[in-house]
């Protein structure tokens, strides 16, 4: 048993600032305390022969946001100490290796030391957001979560989840497939968006409701020879916006890129999915069907990440559109201000379309 790290942070001073709180339905005012600036965490270890166990346990206060650990535990698990503030949390998983294959279950459980505001309390109780207040709960939210991880990687040595194992990894086929199960019973703080003009900040009017969230993962690695190779990601799952709409969207894609010799070709297929800006997630606008296709000539060699190089090349990008998604104007109609704009939810028109290359 090891003892790997304890941490106690303190968050940016904000004491005195005032925030709300909510019991039995009713809302209350309350102000940050020194207290509050403060957290801590606890990490142990314990490896013996195939099997690897971790368990992780923090109290971080209202305001004490430390970050992000980004240290891997053992392999690639997504459950992970998300850093923030205003929360307790506790995590625990082990490895096991059966010859080439690993099998690594994960489980969380985190809930925030004071609630979200739902949308639908009574003024003058409004749902917090990070401009206006100390803290609010976004990634913080309350969660009981598992996670099953299953790698098959006969070359230990081009580890499956550095940093750049694309580029690194030597296996002719290695494969790692990740299900995640999050169960969320309770809505959010508010979420802030960005107005057209991509200057003017906004907070939206509530969050997304309680959901069950789950998405699968493969990654697919083989390098065959030294002039071939292919990595390949898949995904499936659900998901939720980060503004206030409620519609859950079920999407699922890949990414596949090939290099031989010196050519090189990126296929991205996504399906029901968010576009490819933050802002498509903020406000929920999604796309029936995304793909691009990039292939290129390179003068020298090819390389598994998109740094700059002399190459030539052809890209092309095609998207289907319906009512959920941006540009979408099936015919036109006349709003009450006497201007002609865009009917997404007219009957009875066919998805647009719209390409590039």
């Amino acid at each position: 048993m090891a003892l790997t790290w304890v941490d106690f942070g303190q968050g940016q001073p904000l004491n005195g600032r005032e925030f709300q709180l909510m019991r039995d339905d009713k809302v209350y005012i309350d102000q940050i305390s020194s207290e509050d600036n403060f957290g801590g965490k606890i990490k142990l270890t314990y490896i013996k022969g195939l099997l690897q166990w971790y368990g992780l346990a923090s109290y971080m206060g209202l305001v004490a946001n430390g970050g992000v650990d980004q240290t891997r535990t053992f392999t690639g698990w997504r459950l992970k100490d998300i850093g923030s503030g205003n929360m307790y949390n506790v995590l625990s998983g082990f490895t096991v290796n059966i010859g080439k294959v690993q099998v690594a279950p994960n489980f969380l459980y985190q809930k925030p030391i004071e609630g979200p505001i739902p949308a639908y309390v009574l003024a003058p109780g409004r749902p917090r957001n990070i401009l206006d207040d100390p803290f609010s709960v976004r990634s913080n939210r309350e969660t009981v979560a598992g996670e099953l991880l299953i790698t098959y990687d006969p070359t230990p040595g081009t580890w499956m989840y550095e940093w750049d194992n694309d580029r690194a990894e030597d296996a002719k086929f290695a494969i790692s497939a990740d299900f995640v199960y999050r169960h969320l019973p309770t809505t959010q703080d508010a979420a802030i968006g960005i107005l057209g003009n991509g200057r003017t900040s906004f907070v939206f009017p509530g969050a997304t409701p309680a959901l069950d969230l789950w998405e699968a993962n493969t990654r697919i690695v083989s390098k065959i020879n030294p002039n071939l190779g292919v990595i390949a990601n898949l995904y499936v799952g659900n998901g939720q916006a980060n503004g206030s709409d409620a519609r859950t969207i079920d999407r699922y894609g890949f990414d596949l890129r090939t290099i031989f010799k010196k050519t090189k070709l990126i296929a991205i297929g996504k399906f029901n999915d968010w576009g490819p800006f933050d802002y498509h997630r903020d406000f929920n606008l999604t796309f029936p069907i995304q793909l691009i296709a990039d292939f290129s000539v390179e003068l020298g060699k090819p390389d598994w990440y998109m740094l700059p190089g002399t190459k030539v090349g052809i890209r092309g990008t095609h998207r289907t559109l319906n009512k959920y998604s941006p540009r979408y104007s099936p015919v036109k109609t006349i709003d009450a201000a006497g201007n002609w704009v865009p009917d997404p939810n007219a009957i009875g028109f066919p998805d647009g379309n719209e390409w590039e290359i």
